[in-house]
C-alpha cells in the first residue's frame, strides 16, 4: 500500500476509539480528583480515595496530608518529611512499600522515576515505577517504530509480542522496542539500552537509523477494586528507526516472545474494535501517529483534526 491514503470514515472512527481508550477518565471519577502539590506546585493528580489511602499508610510519622488551597482540597507532604530530595524520596518510599506489602501496589520493579514539575526540571524526589500512578505524576517513556524498506519500496513495521509472563498486557503486541524513562538516563541513552536489551539491536545500527519523531501523551484511569482508582499520566517520546532489510530482531531479556512485520494494511486492520490480536493500548497512539506523519490518512476524512489533537490529550510538560 505504498503512497496510498485511507479515506474511510470507519477506519477513522476505529482510530479515534483506540486513542480514546488511552484518554478515558469517567466523569464520576473526574469529580473526585484533587491535585497533589509540593511547595504549592502541582506535581500529580489523585482521587480523594487514593489521597486518603496515602495519608493512612505512613509507617510512623505522617508523610501525606490533605490541606485546603482556596476552595479546593489538595494532597501534599507534611512538614516533618523535610525538603531534601533524599528525605522526600525515603518518606514517600516508606508509604509505597507499605501499600506493596498490603498487596495494593503490584508489579514492583525496583526502578526509580523522577518526580518533577516538568521533564527538563530537577527532580523533587524519586518514586518507584509501580507506585507512580498512585501519585498521578507524569511518567515518560521512549517508543521506537522499527521500520524496514522492502524491495518494492513498501515500508513495513517490526512488531513485538509481549511475553505471557509480563505483569501488564501479557501476550499483546507492542512496538519493537519501548520502555519507561528511568532516573539517571538521557533519552538517547535509554533508546540505546532498550534497543539492545529488548531486540538485540547493536548500538551502531540504532545510531545510524534513529530519528526523533515527536511525542504523544495521554491520561487514563485504572480501577483496582474497592473504589481505588489510579491515574496514569504519560508522555511517550516517539522515534523512527530505519533498520536494514536483512536485520532480524532477537529475543534477549525475556520480555518479548517473538517479532514479526506489519505492512500499512496490517496496521490499519489492527485498529478495528473487533480485532482479535490487539496492541497494548498506548502503542496504538504511536502507530496512529506514524500513519498520520507518513501521509497514510487523508486529511479529507472527518475526524482527522480531532485525531491529531487527541494524540496529545495529556499534559506535555
Amino acid at each position: 500500500m505504498t503512497g496510498e491514503m485511507v479515506s474511510d470514515e470507519h477506519v477513522m472512527r476505529d482510530m479515534l476509539h483506540r486513542v480514546r481508550e488511552c484518554n478515558r477518565i469517567p466523569e464520576h471519577i473526574k469529580e473526585t480528583i484533587i491535585d497533589f502539590t509540593i511547595d504549592g506546585v502541582r506535581v500529580g493528580k489523585v482521587t480523594k480515595k487514593v489521597a486518603n489511602l496515602l495519608c493512612e499508610s505512613s509507617p510512623s510519622d505522617p508523610v501525606f496530608e490533605i490541606n485546603k488551597s482556596g476552595d479546593h482540597e489538595v494532597l501534599t507532604l507534611t512538614d516533618t518529611v523535610g525538603s531534601t530530595v533524599d528525605a522526600r524520596t525515603n518518606s514517600v518510599m516508606s508509604v509505597m512499600k507499605n501499600l506493596k506489602d498490603e498487596g495494593i501496589i503490584t508489579g514492583w520493579r525496583d526502578e526509580l522515576y523522577p518526580l518533577a514539575t516538568g521533564f527538563y526540571d530537577e527532580p523533587i524526589l524519586f518514586v518507584e515505577r509501580a507506585a507512580a500512578p498512585f501519585l498521578g505524576m507524569l511518567q515518560y517513556g521512549v517508543h521506537i517504530n522499527g521500520l524496514v524498506k522492502t524491495e518494492n519500496g513498501e515500508e513495513r513495521m517490526w512488531i513485538a509480542r509481549r511475553s505471557a509472563t509480563k505483569s501488564q498486557y501479557p501476550g499483546m503486541t507492542d512496538q519493537i522496542v519501548a520502555g519507561g524513562q528511568p532516573a539517571g538516563l538521557g533519552l538517547m541513552e535509554n533508546v540505546l539500552k532498550e534497543c539492545q536489551e529488548e531486540a538485540g539491536i547493536p548500538d551502531v545500527l540504532t545510531l545510524k537509523g534513529i530519528k526523533p519523531a515527536g511525542a504523544v501523551s495521554y491520561e487514563v484511569v485504572r480501577s483496582l477494586g474497592d473504589g481505588i482508582d489510579i491515574l496514569t499520566r504519560a508522555i511517550l517520546f516517539v522515534y523512527d528507526l530505519q533498520l536494514p532489510s536483512e536485520f532480524q530482531p532477537k529475543v534477549v531479556d525475556g520480555e518479548v516472545e517473538e517479532f514479526f512485520q506489519w505492512g500499512v494494511n496490517d496496521q490499519l486492520a489492527a485498529m478495528a474494535k473487533e480485532f482479535q490480536d490487539p496492541m497494548k493500548p498506548n502503542c496504538y497512539l504511536c502507530v496512529i501517529d506514524y500513519l498520520l506523519r507518513n501521509g497514510h490518512i487523508s486529511p479529507e476524512v472527518p475526524g482527522y483534526l480531532e485525531l491529531l489533537g487527541e494524540l496529545r490529550s495529556g499534559d506535555c510538560n
